[in-house]
Parts: structure tokens; C-alpha cells; sequence
């Protein structure tokens, strides 16, 4: 029997509250879409393209496709107006499809991000968030050995990790206010390289624009990889549909909040590439470790030095939080569909929030910490990423099909998902094909295993005692209930 919590809200109910409106969930998107790449090192798309004239044409169309891909969801989330996004879109697509085959791609996506995807994802964030903000005291510590200062890194990344899954467990009311401040010093931080670009400009330092298309390549395989690298950069465009059941009015707010973020998104990655190559050579891009860094020691006077510094903090912390709390939401949901344990859908009985998914995503991703280099890590299943949103336009391709009667307050063209499709196809086989390796190998083998995993505990339902005891621990520590479904 599980233990009798009851309750404590006005309602007597225990759900997801609807707590973001329109200007969150714009600021969730561009949380998660804006990390620390546009500050550290936005250069891939400039080596593999040549020129700034290419490469401005590369970032400008990266972000049309990304929209166009956010428009697919947005109609996904009309039709199955639940959080989780592809993760749910693949349950009601294919699983009436086969018994067995139906439910394996939801499985699978729920595998890769809740286990190693996600978590991994904020590790490098939260680490790369201790790296800048420490930056602005450097001339305070002095010459200090490499292995204490990656001790006291990853000791401030696991306070940072702390105060994250601590604002995420307490209340999804504190998680909008703090993502909204993060967002808009993010955002600041964006336009003050683009404001210090315009002065630059302005002062008649012209030189390096003169010529934008000086250098252009004209190897069809450089310019695929310059747009594997600014589609990747985009990456995020998802966010609010993963968490569709906490956004207020998702039949309206998710299309507008896409409309108005994955556009602003773009507008700055354009301005702000143009900026850097305002000021800096394209081998001075290509070899600084961290261009926005580079650009304001010589673009800025030195007392805005440390802003920078502090706006890849600002950065990276307003990800980090955010991509938890959607992922967080996809245990919930994978819970629900029994996908991984039930405890993970439970809701705690006063904050409302899934409290045990955030501690987990908070576990796991302190054990990425721990581990430390996880870049391959990641290499190893983002690759995949695109796979799954490849696949969701398969799911909204199939729901035209079968769901053809539900109201759709808005459909994309049909050139939309096979678009995203193809797009998919060649995200997914590119890196494989560039470096061929091992990892790509290890990640068939993890997809494997999890298909024995669903084998064994979802299609056969073979329970365990420690599982039923672990979750009648779990709901009394954590003080969480199943949730009530809504009216």
C-alpha cells in the first residue's frame, strides 16, 4: 500500500500548476537557445564558410529553419497538449501503430535525455558557468596549480548545481522569476557587444567588412558543415512545448512564444557575429578559446571588461536551470507512461513541482560533475537529438492521418516536416560521417541496452520488490503523490 499523503492545496488536487505565461515561456526558449556558445566559441560556421558574407548567410538561414522546425511543434502542441514534446508526440503516434514496435521510439528518447543527454548537457553548463564567473577575481588569486583550480571549479559548480535543483524543487514561481531576470541580463549582455559593435563601426573601422564575401568556400562539404554548426547553435527551439502542461493558454502562448523568441534569437546571433567580425580577423576567431572575451578587450573600454565575463555566467546558469526544469517534466511524463519508475510523476503536495525528477536530474547531472571531461559524452548522443525531431515530424505526419478531426488552430505547410525530416537525416549522419568513431558505435550499444531494459520492465511488466519499496520511501521522504489527473 502507498503511504496515505494527502493533498494540501486549494483544490484538493495535486497537478502542474499553469504558472508561465506568454513572457516565461518567450524567456524559457531563450534561455535554453542562448548558452555560452555565442559567447565562447560561435566560430565553426565562420572556419567552415570563409567569409563573414557566407557565414552572416549561414547564421541568417539556420535561424529560418529553426523556426520553421519550432512552427512543427507548435502544431504538435495543439494536437497532443501535454509536456514532454517529441517524447509524448511519439506515444500518441506510433504507439497505436504496434503493440510491441509503437511505444519503442518514446522509450528511447526518454533514455537518451533523462540518463545522459540532459544531465550531461547542464554538467558542461554549470562548469563552464564556474569557469567566468571566478574570471573577474583571477588577478586576486593569483598563480594558483592547475589541479586546485579545477577543485575549486567544480566545487562552485556543485553549489551551482545545488541552488538550481533547489529552485526548481521549491516552486515553479520562483524558477519564472529567476529564469526571467537571467534571460534579460542574457539578452543585455547580447546587446551590449552588438551596441559596442555599432560604435565601432561608427567610428569608421570598417576594414575588415569591406570585402564579405573574400574567402568564401566553394566546397560543398565545408558549407554543409558550416550549416551543421548554426543549426546546431539554435538548438532549444523546443523548450516550451516540453513544458506544454505549465504554460498558461498552450493553444495560443507556445505559438506566439516561438514566433516572438526563435526570430529575437536570430536577430542577435546575426548582429552579434557581424560585431565580432567587426573587430576581430577571422583567425583571431577561430583560435581564441573565447571570442566575446577577445572582442571586449579591445572593443570596449576597460571598465565594461568584466562585463562579458559575467554575461557568459549570466549565460550559462539561466540554461542550466532551464533545461532541468524541462527535463525534470520528461520524467514526470515518463513516469506517468510507466516508461520509468512511477515516482518520478509524483508531485510534491504543496509546491506542486515533481520534486523527485529534479532531484534526480540533480543527481545525475552531479555525478557528470564528478566525472568531469564529458564532451564526448555528449557528442556521443546529441547526435541523436536530431534524430528525435526528425522523427516528431514523422509523428505530426502520421497524426494528420489519424487524428485528422481534432482542432488545429494553425497547421504548417506540408514542405515544413519533410523539410525538418531531411534536415534531421543530414544532422545525424554528418558527424558520423566528418569523425568516424567508436562513440557512435557505444551509442548503438546504449540504445540496445535500452531496448532490453523496455523489453524486460515495460513490455513484460516485470516488477521488482525493492522498486515498490524504493517508491513508498521516496514518496515519504520527498512528500510527493501521484497526480490527479486534470478536469
Amino acid at each position: 500500500m502507498k503511504p496515505n499523503i494527502q493533498p494540501d492545496n486549494e483544490k484538493g488536487k495535486v497537478h502542474l500548476k499553469r504558472e508561465l505565461g506568454l513572457f516565461s515561456a518567450v524567456n524559457m526558449i531563450v534561455a535554453v537557445m542562448i548558452g555560452s556558445g555565442i559567447f565562447v566559441s560561435p566560430t565553426s560556421a565562420l572556419e567552415n564558410s570563409g567569409s563573414v558574407g557566407l557565414c552572416l548567410i549561414v547564421w541568417t538561414l539556420s535561424g529560418i529553419v529553426s523556426l520553421l522546425g519550432a512552427l512543427g511543434f507548435a502544431e504538435l502542441g495543439t494536437v497532443v497538449p501535454r509536456s514532454g514534446a517529441e517524447y509524448v508526440y511519439f506515444i500518441e503516434a506510433f504507439c497505436p501503430i504496434h503493440r510491441y514496435l509503437g511505444p519503442i521510439p518514446a522509450f528511447i528518447c526518454s533514455w537518451i535525455y533523462v540518463l545522459v543527454l540532459r544531465p550531461a548537457e547542464v554538467a558542461v553548463v554549470v562548469l563552464t558557468f564556474s569557469e567566468y564567473i571566478i574570471q573577474p577575481f583571477s588577478h586576486l588569486i593569483g598563480d594558483v596549480p592547475a589541479e586546485s583550480m579545477q577543485m575549486v571549479i567544480k566545487l562552485i559548480s556543485i553549489m551551482a548545481l545545488g541552488l538550481m535543483t533547489y529552485i526548481n524543487m521549491t516552486s515553479v514561481k520562483l524558477y519564472v522569476r529567476v529564469q526571467n531576470i537571467f534571460t534579460v541580463c542574457k539578452v543585455a549582455a547580447c546587446i551590449l557587444i552588438i551596441g559596442g559593435g555599432i560604435f565601432w563601426l561608427g567610428s569608421g573601422r570598417t576594414e575588415l567588412l569591406k570585402d564579405p564575401f573574400k574567402g568564401t568556400t566553394t566546397n560543398p562539404g565545408n558549407i554543409a558543415l558550416a550549416f551543421y554548426s548554426g543549426l546546431w547553435a539554435y538548438d532549444g527551439w523546443t523548450s516550451a512545448t516540453i513544458v506544454t502542461e505549465e504554460v498558461k493558454r498552450p493553444e495560443v502562448n507556445i505559438l506566439r512564444s516561438i514566433l516572438i523568441s526563435v526570430p529575437m534569437v536570430t536577430l542577435l546571433y546575426v548582429a552579434m557575429n557581424l560585431m565580432y567580425m567587426a573587430v576581430l580577423t577571422i583567425p583571431e576567431m577561430v583560435s581564441s578559446p573565447a571570442v566575446a572575451v577577445l572582442w571586449a578587450e579591445r572593443a570596449l573600454p576597460s571598465w565594461l571588461g568584466y562585463a562579458i565575463p559575467l554575461g557568459v555566467a549570466i549565460a550559462t546558469f539561466g540554461c542550466g536551470i532551464s533545461v532541468q526544469f524541462g527535463v525534470a517534466r520528461l520524467c514526470y511524463v515518463a513516469g506517468q507512461e510507466g516508461h520509468i519508475p512511477e515516482v518520478f510523476s509524483f508531485i510534491h503536495v504543496k509546491k506542486m513541482t515533481p520534486t523527485v525528477a529534479v532531484a534526480f536530474q540533480g543527481l545525475t547531472t552531479f555525478i557528470f560533475i564528478l566525472v568531469g571531461n564529458i564532451t564526448e559524452l555528449i557528442e556521443f548522443a546529441s547526435f541523436l537529438t536530431w534524430v528525435f525531431y526528425g522523427l516528431a515530424m514523422v509523428a505530426l505526419l502520421v497524426m494528420r492521418h489519424t487524428k485528422p478531426d481534432i482542432v488545429r488552430p494553425y497547421k504548417v505547410p506540408i514542405f515544413v516536416p519533410w523539410l525538418v525530416i531531411a534536415i534531421s537525416i543530414f544532422l545525424a549522419i554528418t558527424p558520423i560521417v566528418k569523425d568516424p568513431s567508436l562513440k557512435y558505435a557505444f551509442a548503438v550499444l546504449f540504445i540496445l541496452a535500452g531496448w532490453a531494459v523496455y523489453h524486460h520492465y515495460v513490455y513484460k511488466k516485470n516488477e521488482s520488490k525493492f522498486m515498490d519499496k524504493f517508491t513508498k520511501g521516496t514518496q515519504i521522504l520527498f512528500l510527493v503523490a501521484a497526480p490527479d489527473r486534470r478536469d
